[in-house]
């Protein structure tokens, strides 16, 4: 089953539930803010992305500009911070199987499903 990471508050993240829906796919919605992430799940959504950390980070969100933008980070305590910090997740994130894509442009959903 496709699992999409979503935030209803985000236009590109509900553009991407429209394109599921659309397409009759059989999804689960997790809403990321609500049902918050442990460093394991997002670990290992991180190793499907096949991206670095820092890549999945909101780097123009004030929350990162304000606390950590002029820092450097492992990869490690920047999963933590994402993991104390969920707003700063990049969305959607669209998993179907063992392939995940971040949402942007929402498009790209149509490449895993």
């Amino acid at each position: 089953m496709i699992e999409i990471y979503h935030n209803p508050r985000c236009s590109k993240s509900r553009e991407a539930l429209n394109i599921l829906e659309a397409e009759n796919a059989d999804f689960k919605v997790i809403k990321y803010l609500d049902e918050k992430l442990n460093v394991k799940d997002l670990s290992k959504i991180i190793k499907l992305l096949n991206i670095k950390p820092i890549e999945l980070v909101r780097k123009n969100e004030s929350q990162w500009k304000d606390n950590f933008k002029n820092s450097t980070f492992t990869d490690k305590e920047l999963i933590d911070i994402m993991v104390k910090n969920p707003k700063l997740i990049e969305r959607p994130i669209v998993i179907n199987g063992n392939k995940a894509v971040i949402g942007r442009p929402p498009q790209i959903v149509l490449d895993i499903i």
